[in-house]
């Protein structure tokens, strides 16, 4: 029989798979905002899956690879389809092309991402990802759709706007370039209390300004990509030094 502690977290995935789904039947209903809404409480459980999975040690072979198949659904096809039913419909088969690009895009990473997580053996690398996550990458699609619906919504070109974005965010999530993981960050216990202040504020304003708050977190999660990059190269530089000072160190 199986125990209880491996179920747990499957049905919390699966219980995310069913709101990023939603999102879809809220655009065709022209609800745009609860489909944004429901994509973000979809990445806000993929992101809590499988912390409780190792934190109630029921981590599982089958749980990591129902929470990949969740996440092609709500990160590439769910957003994707939502943008298209907003404003990319208007562009015919050009705007489905992009809906495709971006799934298969997605698709491609979060395979991607299953192979180089069983082969990578340097610590430092834990605080990187190759390329931005399936969840960002939907985040950084969404955008010209938060904009619309937030208070900073003046006459933009929106359909420019998401043919731009949806580009991006196909273009970062194939890349390899470095992007920051918050699994590999560890947080010291004087700054844990500061921490969870922060995280309660920043959900107060999440709560009261959703898509104020969630079109700031994407322009703050974008200008950190120039950032991680140049991280990632300091880091590498300094652990290839110390890798050939070791191996000089054992020909003496």
């Amino acid at each position: 029989m199986i125990h209880p502690r491996y179920i747990i977290p499957s049905i919390i995935s699966i219980l995310g798979l069913c709101i990023g789904i939603s999102s879809i039947k809220f655009a065709l209903n022209s609800q745009f905002d609860y489909a944004v809404i429901a994509i973000t409480i979809a990445s806000i459980i993929d992101t809590m899956d499988g912390r409780i999975a190792r934190l109630i040690k029921g981590t599982s072979k089958f749980g990591a690879e129902l929470d990949s198949l969740i996440d092609f659904i709500n990160f590439g096809v769910a957003p994707a389809i939502t943008v298209y039913i907003w404003i990319l419909k208007d562009l015919g088969n050009a705007g489905w092309l992009l809906v495709l690009f971006h799934s298969v895009a997605c698709c491609l990473r979060l395979a991607r991402f299953n192979l180089v997580s069983k082969i990578t053996n340097e610590k430092w690398r834990e605080i990187f990802f190759t390329g931005v996550p399936s969840p960002a990458g939907a985040g950084i699609l969404l955008l010209p759709l938060i904009l619309s619906l937030s208070d900073f919504s003046p006459n933009y070109d929106y359909k420019k706007l998401a043919i731009i974005f949806i580009i991006a965010s196909t273009f970062l999530m194939i890349s390899k370039i470095p992007t920051y993981s918050l699994k590999g960050i560890k947080v010291s216990r004087p700054f844990l209390i500061f921490l969870l202040l922060l995280i309660a504020t920043y959900f107060g304003f999440l709560i009261n300004y959703p898509f104020n708050t969630l079109l700031v977190t994407g322009c703050f999660y974008l200008s950190l990509i120039p950032i991680s990059f140049v991280h990632f190269k300091i880091i590498k530089k300094r652990s290839s030094k110390s890798t050939d000072s070791l191996i000089s160190e054992d020909f003496i």
